[in-house]
C-alpha cells in the first residue's frame, strides 16, 4: 500500500492548493465542507430508497454542522472512491474513517464517535475457523480500500484476497457458494444480510480488534478535524449524540448470536455488561436534566458571550454528574474482583466438562477460545471501570470550587522541589537532561500548597510528554520578578513544540493532543483554574520544534 499512498500524497500537495479557497465560499456565507461517506455501510451511513444521505454518520455530521455555524455537502459514494477522492482534493474530509497507525502518517482524525468490530462471515455448511490466521490458502473476501483489506495484505499475506467495491457484494457473493470467507463490520453485515434475507452465512470469528471510527481529514486540514472534534463534544456533552446513536444503532438488537448455550458464570458477565449500559444511560439522562437546568438560567445572561456560556455551565453541571457516577463505579470496582473470583472457581468444572465433551462451547464459541478470553475481558473492564474514576476525578477537579479554600503561606521553592520529587521517574524517563533551579530568596505565595502542588506536577508531566527522546533537556525554575511584586514559576522543554493558533485554546475544557493516549483534556483547565484562584496567571510561549515554556506568575506574599 505505500507506493498507493506515496501517489495520492503527491496527488495532494501539488494539486490541492486550488480547492481551499472555493471551500471557504465569498464573504458573508457560510463555508461548506464536502464530506464523502460510504452508500452501502447501513446503519452508519448509506443511501435511501431515495437516494439521499442517510444514517447515524450523516445525522451526526448534520448536527455539528448546525451547532459549529457551518454546511456540508456530503456526497454517497463507494469507500474506494471516497477515499482516493480525499486525497485528491474532491473531499474535504472522511466521516467515517477506520484509525491506523499507517493511515496517521497522512491523515489527521478527530476523538472516535464509533466503534465497529469485524468478524469473519462464512456459509453455514462452509470451512469453520477460530483465527485470522487460519485464512491462509483460503479466499477471503473484503470491501476493497478498507481498513480490512489494509490489514489482509499487511498481515494475512498469504490468504486469497478478493476485493469488491462494498459490504453488499461481499456477502452476496458469499451467500452465491462463491469464495470461503467474508471479512466485513459485523453489524453493517448483520443488517445487510437480514435485508437481503442471506439466511445460508452467518458470523464465525472476530479476527482483530474493534476499529474506532471518526472525521478524518488530510495533515493540512487539521482545523477542519478540529471543528469536527468540538461540534462532537459538544453534542456529546448536551445528550445530542447519544439522541442521535439510540435513533439508528438503540434499537439494533435483533442479531442472531448463539446465547442461548451460555452457563450460569458466563450470565454474569452479561449483567456486568448491562449494568456498565445503565449507567450510561444514567449518566446520559442526569446531564440532559443539567443542560435543561443551565439553558434556562443562561437566558437571563445573553449579553455575555455564547463561548463564555458554554465553559461557565459546563463547570456547574459536571460536578453534580461526576458526584452520580462516582456511586454505580464504586460498585463496579466492588463487585468485578468477585466475578473473577467465581470464574476462577468454576473453571475446574468447566475445565471436566470440556474433558468429557471435545466440542464444549460457551457463548456459541469453543471452549477453549473463551476460557482464554474470559481473563482478558474481566480486566478490560477492570481497566475501564478505573478510567471512569480517574476521570471523574478530573471533572470534580475541573468544577470544584475555590474561594472557601484556607490559603496559607507558601514556600514555592519547597512546593516545586516536593512536586519534582513527585515525579522524579518520569523525568528520569524523559530527559537525562533535567536542571531545578530555585530563587535563593525563597519567593512565597499566599495559597493552598496541596492545590499548587498538583498545578506544577502537571506542567512538568505535560513537559516529559513533549520530549522526543532523552537527549532534549527540561528546566524548572522559580525566581521573583524585578518589580519584587510577583513570584514566578517556568517550565521548559526542548520539545515538540506547539502551533500558534492552538496556544489559546490550551486550557479550553476537552481539548487535548493526547486523546489517543488517553488524555481527557481535563489538566490544563484544572490547572488554569487553581491558578486564576489564586489571583495568578498562566501564560505559554512555544516555537513548534524547538519547545515550550510554561510559566506561573502569582502575587509575592511579603
Amino acid at each position: 500500500m505505500k507506493p498507493f499512498f506515496s501517489a495520492l500524497l503527491f496527488f495532494c500537495l501539488f494539486i490541492q492548493p486550488g480547492w481551499t479557497a472555493d471551500s471557504q465560499g465569498s464573504k458573508g456565507q457560510k463555508r461548506i465542507i464536502n464530506i464523502a461517506a460510504d452508500y452501502n455501510y447501513p446503519p452508519y451511513e448509506f443511501s435511501d430508497e431515495a437516494g439521499n444521505p442517510a444514517g447515524y454518520h450523516v445525522e451526526l455530521s448534520y448536527a455539528i454542522a448546525e451547532v459549529m455555524g457551518f454546511d456540508v455537502n456530503i456526497t454517497m459514494t463507494d469507500w474506494e472512491s471516497a477515499y482516493a477522492g480525499l486525497f485528491a482534493g474532491e473531499y474535504d474530509i472522511l466521516q467515517g474513517i477506520a484509525y491506523s497507525e499507517e493511515r496517521s502518517k497522512y491523515i489527521k482524525y478527530s476523538s472516535p464517535h464509533s466503534i465497529v468490530n469485524q468478524s469473519l462471515f462464512a456459509r453455514k455448511d462452509g470451512p469453520k475457523i477460530n483465527d485470522i490466521n487460519e485464512v491462509n490458502n483460503h479466499s477471503i473476501i473484503v470491501q476493497r480500500a478498507s481498513i480490512m483489506h489494509e490489514y489482509l495484505q499487511q498481515f494475512v499475506p498469504k490468504a486469497v484476497i478478493v476485493p469488491v467495491p462494498t459490504h453488499s457484494d461481499a456477502l452476496r457473493l458469499l451467500a452465491s457458494g462463491k469464495h470461503d470467507f467474508a471479512l466485513t463490520a459485523n453489524l453493517p453485515s448483520l443488517y445487510l444480510s437480514k435485508e437481503l434475507g442471506l439466511s445460508n452465512i452467518e458470523p464465525i470469528a472476530a479476527p482483530v480488534a474493534a476499529q474506532r471510527l471518526g472525521y478524518g481529514a488530510l495533515t493540512h486540514n487539521e482545523d477542519l478535524v478540529a471543528l469536527f472534534s468540538e461540534g462532537l463534544a459538544i453534542l456529546k456533552n448536551t445528550g445530542r449524540q447519544q439522541e442521535i446513536y439510540d435513533k439508528w444503532l438503540g434499537t439494533i438488537g435483533d442479531s442472531k448470536a448463539p446465547w442461548k448455550k451460555l452457563g450460569l458464570y458466563a450470565l454474569y458477565t452479561i449483567l456486568v455488561l448491562l449494568l456498565i449500559l445503565g449507567i450510561i444511560m444514567v449518566w446520559n439522562t442526569l446531564l440532559r436534566k443539567e443542560v435543561e437546568k443551565r439553558s434556562r438560567q443562561l437566558k437571563a445572561h445573553q449579553e455575555q458571550l455564547i463561548q463564555a456560556d458554554k465553559m461557565a455551565s459546563l463547570g456547574v453541571l459536571v460536578s453534580g454528574v461526576a458526584h452520580e457516577i462516582n456511586n454505580p463505579t464504586g460498585l463496579l470496582m466492588l463487585n468485578l474482583p468477585i466475578l473473577q473470583s467465581a470464574w476462577e472457581d468454576a473453571l475446574p468444572i468447566l475445565e471436566q466438562e470440556a474433558v468429557n465433551n471435545p466440542h464444549f462451547q460457551l457463548a456459541g464459541l469453543p471452549y477453549q477460545r473463551i476460557r482464554d478470553e474470559i481473563p482478558f475481558l474481566l480486566d478490560e473492564m477492570q481497566h475501564s471501570t478505573d478510567r471512569i474514576r480517574n476521570i471523574v476525578n478530573d471533572l470534580k477537579d475541573f468544577a470544584r470550587e475555590q474561594p472557601d479554600e484556607k490559603h496559607q503561606t507558601v514556600d514555592l521553592n519547597d512546593t516545586v522541589t516536593m512536586a519534582v520529587r513527585l515525579v522524579d521517574k518520569s523525568i528520569r524517563d524523559a530527559t537525562d537532561h533535567f536542571r531545578l533551579t530555585l530563587d535563593p530568596n525563597k519567593p512565597c505565595i499566599l495559597g493552598n500548597p496541596q492545590r499548587i502542588e498538583q498545578v506544577i506536577i502537571n506542567l512538568i508531566l505535560n513537559a516529559c510528554d513533549a520530549l522526543e527522546n532523552k537527549n532534549c533537556a527540561l528546566a524548572v525554575s522559580t525566581f521573583i520578578s524585578l518589580d519584587k511584586e510577583n513570584a514566578i514559576m517556568a517550565v521548559e522543554d526542548q520539545g515538540c513544540g506547539i502551533q500558534a493558533e492552538n496556544l489559546p485554546r490550551l486550557t479550553d475544557p476537552f481539548y487535548t493532543t493526547k486523546r489517543e493516549m488517553g488524555g481527557t483534556g481535563l489538566g490544563l483547565s484544572v490547572s488554569a483554574t487553581i491558578i486564576k484562584a489564586h489571583k495568578g496567571r498562566l501564560c505559554f510561549d512555544s516555537t513548534p520544534g524547538q519547545g515550550t515554556t510554561a510559566t506561573i506568575t502569582f502575587p509575592l506574599h511579603q
